[in-house]
């Protein structure tokens, strides 16, 4: 796939003076528009400035296309279209409206809401399946049948969809890795995190699937950082599959993290001598000690972000000891084989400083040299041996150790000076070190052999299935709606107000404990009387949502006010206020999605998007793999939970 859609092919599309922006700055404030309203505002004010497009999703659906610049030299364009779709244009039965990821992630309890707006960056191939560029254009009045809507399409750089209400999901990221040939995937996220900025979203979800040569990045960004990949832009744990909560997926990100390096090293090396020497490997480049398993993953991400492409790096990082000092070069030599003759008696245990610098005396009189030497060996190589130092975090005391290194440098010399004539004995390239974190990633997380089933290492397999169950990620952009700045509105003197609705048929004690639909921004004058505010709500509630359409607004919870009393002096500004109110419709304020109930064995109670079955005597829903149906196995025609089982094997034991 390419991000590049040269539209000036399509011959009726050509037009001249259709405005360009930049990429790199959409979405900020002021390009195109000051976002300082509202996100339906701000949605209408960036639609005026972009082409309206006829027919692209078929008949009644408004659609805007903006040319947007990667950059010039060589000339590269993307088209960011915008969608609006309304409820009733998508289909007539509220099972089918209501919104699955808004479900998968715990907003299944919001109202449907009126319009959706999708976001979308189409690649070259999905526009190509849209249009014939040789014979129409995305403005031709009578489309060819068969064309394909857009928005159903698959394969797009870039898919967001938002709610009208300001709740939105990013439903596909495709850069480099995916098939887009130009934009990779930081700068796709980095433009949507503008747009969503701009807009004044309220919250935002994902489902984190995304994958890098095989590897699952939440799970090794997890390790690396603490955080999946998407959490460099704010995301952050939104839902967990299979009954996964926050404090869960926590403690098992720190338990794989705080993994012992020396331990996890001593195990493996007895049946799986390249992860030593990976691990010795790694070591050797870094000018710190790493100790666990997360600083290990942490320092390798870091240095491919710091590796070029095709370069590499010198595995010694540089060399041993400096020269630069009043010492000669022998005498320095001298010196650093007598500390590391002191260490290998130790057998390959930490020792202190003091220690090794008393048994160093008894060769070397210059204790100013010995000091020097001590302090420049840290973490450093010396003939086949890598010299640790470390502080110990009980003592607060330096320790040293040697690490034998022969296996991952064979041909070493016996000591490497740092001066410009000291050739590298190994190069580490970007490639490499790809294929280094993947068989660590391979043999280390993802399939654990039976010699980590033990022990601490068990922890490994367990904290691995919890880390990758954990998709669903949020961003909470604008907190109940908080205005930038502050309250007061641009036109005027006037306020604002934090507004949300229930329904009269509902008890009122009861409703004030179940999620509420998410306030809404009402700005009002300072003369406003509560008439105009109930009026205000009305309209904004109505346009927001469906089963609101007809709602009325009756009375306000714990304010007993007139219709005619003034707003402002009666309630503070920025106040948030519960409105009573009514539908024609007699529709119940709860629409939500499920069609069953969830009731699973790892503890779920909602649908999270995994592979459900039914019991076919209670209907009650349980995960497939809870009750351990394999996913490549189909679901069986007949299925009974266990407690149904259980009762009908006691019913027939009966007499």
């Amino acid at each position: 796939m390419s991000s590049y859609l040269d539209l000036g092919g399509c011959r009726k599309r050509r037009r001249g003076g259709e405005r360009v922006f930049k990429f790199k700055t959409f979405g900020e404030n002021g390009c195109p528009v000051e976002f300082d309203g509202s996100f339906r505002d701000n949605v209408k004010a960036i639609v005026e400035y972009g082409h309206l497009e006829i027919n692209l999703c078929g008949n009644g659906v408004f659609s805007w296309s903006f040319q947007l610049e990667v950059h010039r030299h060589p000339p590269l364009h993307v088209v960011l279209f915008i969608v609006e779709e309304q409820i009733q244009a998508s289909s007539s039965s509220s099972i089918n409206l209501h919104c699955k990821h808004c479900q998968y992630v715990g907003w299944g309890h919001h109202m449907m809401c009126n319009k959706k707006y999708h976001f979308l960056l189409p690649s070259k191939d999905t526009v190509a399946a849209c249009f014939n560029c040789d014979e129409t254009s995305f403005d031709d009045p009578n489309p060819e049948k068969g064309k394909f809507n857009l928005v159903e399409l698959k394969g797009h750089i870039m898919h967001g969809v938002f709610h009208s209400n300001g709740f939105g999901h990013l439903l596909c990221v495709n850069g480099m890795e995916m098939g887009s040939d130009q934009l990779a995937g930081y700068q796709i996220m980095e433009f949507w995190d503008r747009l969503c900025t701009g807009l004044q979203a309220r919250k935002v979800s994902l489902n984190d699937t995304s994958k890098k040569r095989g590897m699952e990045l939440r799970l090794l960004y997890g390790v690396a950082y603490g955080h999946p990949w998407f959490g460099r832009w704010g995301y952050k744990f939104g839902r967990g599959c299979y009954g996964v909560n926050q404090p869960i997926y926590q403690k098992a990100i720190e338990a794989i993290q705080g993994i012992p390096l020396c331990l996890l090293n001593h195990h493996l090396s007895i049946s799986n001598n390249d992860i030593s020497v990976i691990f010795s490997r790694y070591q050797a480049l870094s000018d710190h000690s790493m100790v666990t398993l997360g600083d290990l993953f942490h320092f390798m991400l870091e240095l491919r972000s710091r590796l070029p492409k095709e370069n590499s790096i010198d595995s010694c990082n540089p060399s041993t000891v400096e020269t630069n000092c009043r010492w000669s070069p022998k005498r320095v030599e001298a010196a650093t084989r007598v500390i590391v003759e002191a260490l290998k008696k130790a057998e390959f245990r930490w020792v202190s400083r003091q220690e090794v610098r008393d048994a160093a005396r008894a060769y070397i009189g210059d204790t100013g040299l010995l000091d020097f030497v001590l302090k420049s060996l840290g973490n450093h190589i010396v003939g086949n041996y890598l010299v640790r130092r470390c502080l110990n975090p009980v003592t607060k005391v330096l320790e040293y150790c040697l690490e034998d290194i022969s296996t991952v440098f064979p041909n070493s010399e016996a000591l490497i000076i740092n001066n410009s004539k000291a050739k590298p004995r190994c190069k580490i390239t970007k490639v490499q070190l790809m294929k280094d974190i993947a068989y660590l990633y391979r043999h280390i997380l993802k399939d654990q052999k039976a010699t980590l089933s033990t022990g601490v290492f068990s922890a490994i397999p367990m904290a691995t299935r919890i880390i990758l169950d954990t998709k669903f990620l949020v961003k909470e952009y604008t907190e109940e709606l908080s205005m930038k700045g502050n309250l007061n509105c641009s036109n005027g003197k006037t306020f604002k107000l934090l507004c949300t609705v229930i329904s009269r048929s509902d008890e009122i004690d009861e409703a004030l404990k179940k999620p509420l639909p998410p306030y809404e921004c009402v700005c009002l004058k300072e003369n406003a009387t509560f008439d105009e505010l109930k009026q205000e709500v009305e309209k904004n509630f109505r346009e927001v949502y469906w089963r609101l359409r007809n709602f009325v607004v009756e009375t306000i919870v714990n304010l007993s006010v007139k219709g005619s009393d003034l707003v402002m002096g009666s309630v503070e500004m920025g106040q948030k206020l519960v409105f009573i109110g009514s539908n024609e419709d007699q529709i119940g304020m709860d629409d939500g999605g499920g069609s069953g109930i969830v009731d699973c064995l790892c503890g779920a109670k909602e649908d999270d998007g995994e592979r459900l079955i039914s019991c076919d005597i209670c209907e009650v829903w349980q995960h497939t793999r809870c009750v351990r149906i394999p996913n490549n196995e189909e679901i069986p025609h007949v299925f009974l939970c266990k407690q149904c089982e259980e009762k009908i094997v006691f019913l027939s034991s009966l007499p």
